[in-house]
């Protein structure tokens, strides 16, 4: 087995250990890949709980604060990661110290996905029953137990599959911050791999992420079946 992996994978071999090898990628993209989840996760579950509640027909209407939110929502998700990366460098260096790295990655991975995710929570909540909600106001729960007690909870699995999307959307980002500095396995795809011919290198990280991909979708579609049921 070793020696047909030597034969036919002998620049994975070469470069599968020290500080620039797949054990150090690997980490690096499970690293960038669920801290940015989480913070991205929290601001886009409060933002679209806002754009939610906000809105016209919401539990707490607020026309001036629902269109600028939902403004500012649209112009993130409209700019393009890779320009967003060198857009708020400044600011990336002001909140973790560098721009390069997977930590240097972490704050425009935050910025350019809490946006998508937000739109994606809006989504969810949306789709809970309105009956359920008038059910709520009517027995006299504040607006704060009704988007715990009804719309996150009626919402979950919506939220469970929306979480899953985002995450692999964020796997994703990973690998294109990994090319232009982030590390990771799309700095290996690219920097060894592809720059180097070393083809073998770039399927390989290739298919790291597909595992990865495939292993959140797993993941997401039992916590998702488990809830429904």
């Amino acid at each position: 087995m070793a020696d047909l992996v030597n034969k036919f994978l002998p620049n994975v071999v070469a470069n599968w250990e020290g500080d620039n090898g797949f054990v150090v990628a690997i980490w690096q993209t499970l690293y960038m890949t669920f801290v940015s989840a989480l913070f991205a996760g929290i601001i886009g579950i409060i933002l679209g709980i806002l754009l939610v509640v906000t809105a016209e027909d919401g539990i707490t209407p607020h026309k001036a604060f629902y269109t600028c939110l939902d403004k500012l929502v649209n112009l993130f998700r409209s700019i393009p990661f890779i320009i967003l990366l060198a857009v708020i460098g400044p600011f990336t260096k002001l909140i973790v110290g560098q721009t390069i790295g997977p930590t240097g990655a972490l704050v425009p991975l935050v910025v350019g996905t809490a946006p998508f995710f937000a739109r994606q929570v809006q989504l969810a909540l949306v789709e809970v029953d309105p009956g359920v909600i008038e059910a709520a106001e009517a027995i006299g729960l504040s607006p704060m137990k009704i988007i715990f007690r009804v719309y996150l909870r009626e919402g979950l699995p919506e939220l469970i599959r929306s979480g899953t999307l985002t995450i692999i959307s964020l796997i994703g980002l990973t690998a294109m911050a990994g090319a232009v500095g982030g590390g990771g396995l799309g700095n290996m795809a690219i920097s060894v791999g592809y720059q180097r011919f070393e083809n073998d290198v770039t399927i390989v990280s290739m298919l790291f992420i597909l595992v990865l991909v495939f292993v959140i979708q797993g993941i997401g579609d039992f916590a998702v079946r488990k809830l429904e049921h």
